[in-house]
């Protein structure tokens, strides 16, 4: 559990830890750094423990992943973050109290399937990686970390507005981007950003998902959607199927790959990424790769009889 995470509190914490501990042996582990929940994964893992539940923000959650992937070790969600962009896309609620009672019915009638995951320079991601601007809007969040537990969406739209207005270069594109899947072509060439994606939706405003392709599940291949152009116009239009949950609208502006098993992003001049809402920095090149069954999940019930508000 992640502590600083925005909707994890010493009450709630108390909560989940005695409803999941009713049928089931829990121990709880704090994280106080980037790093921290991957190690303590692995751990459990090489310990024997059957499931490792990441309670907090979708940055823990990848972490758990990657440190419990390719183990006997399954991983469990409990949303504790601001977004929780995969928690809500298996389906659970928002709130970590109620998300608990799903997760609970899940562990006891032992609903553990495997799913797919990206990867990123050996790195894996549970919902996508972003490219370009994205990344940058990221970058500006975590400058201003301090915030995000109270600020939530709004800091993350003035990040955006800001990195627009002067944070990132909208004259010349950043990145080339080629896939090995036949019918691509030359690849692209002239990227300015990419998001590539193993689910859907690629985030949420506030309780209204942006449904960027259908395409992307956890039981298929990547998909990559590129945005060849910083028109706001272009963008906006793009993004008006996606509201209307109706995938982006493509265009030779903003180009749609999907069934991608691999991918290449490259280009001289270093250019930002980051991986499930985590900025990773600057470099000059990501391999991306998908992963059939790269780790088992505790499927959530959704049929749980959930506490009553009293």
């Amino acid at each position: 559990m992640n502590t600083f995470a925005s909707s994890v509190t010493a009450r709630n914490t108390v909560v989940v830890h005695r409803r999941l501990s009713q049928r089931h042996d829990v121990e709880l582990q704090e994280t106080h750094r980037r790093g921290h929940a991957t190690r303590f994964a692995a751990d459990a893992a090489r310990r024997g423990v059957d499931v490792v539940v990441g309670f907090g923000g979708d940055g823990t959650l990848n972490e758990v992943a990657t440190g419990i992937a390719g183990t006997d070790a399954a991983i469990g969600v409990l949303p504790g973050g601001s977004t929780n962009v995969f928690a809500r896309t298996i389906g659970l609620p928002n709130d970590p109290v109620a998300a608990a009672e799903h997760l609970a019915a899940g562990l006891d009638a032992a609903d553990l399937r495997p799913i797919g995951l990206g990867q990123v320079n050996g790195r894996f991601f549970c919902f996508h990686t972003g490219i370009g601007y994205d990344a940058a809007v990221v970058r500006a969040v975590e400058r201003r970390a301090s915030l995000k537990r109270w600020l939530g969406h709004p800091l993350y739209i003035t990040a955006a507005l800001s990195t627009w207005a002067s944070g990132y270069d909208r004259k010349r594109p950043h990145f080339s981007v080629t896939a090995e899947s036949a019918g691509r072509g030359n690849g692209i060439t002239d990227g300015f950003f990419t998001i590539v994606l193993n689910t859907n939706p690629y985030t949420y405003i506030g309780n209204t998902p942006i449904d960027l392709s259908k395409q992307a599940t956890l039981d298929h291949p990547l998909v990559a959607i590129t945005f060849r152009t910083m028109s706001a116009f272009a963008i906006l239009r793009g993004l008006g199927g996606a509201l209307r949950g109706r995938g982006i609208t493509t265009s030779d502006a903003i180009v749609e790959w999907t069934g991608l098993d691999h991918l290449v992003v490259s280009h001289p001049v270093p250019f930002p990424y980051q991986v499930d809402g985590d900025y990773l920095g600057e470099v000059r090149r990501l391999q991306f790769t998908h992963v059939p069954d790269a780790v088992r999940m505790v499927f959530p019930r959704h049929g749980a009889v959930l506490p009553s508000a009293e």
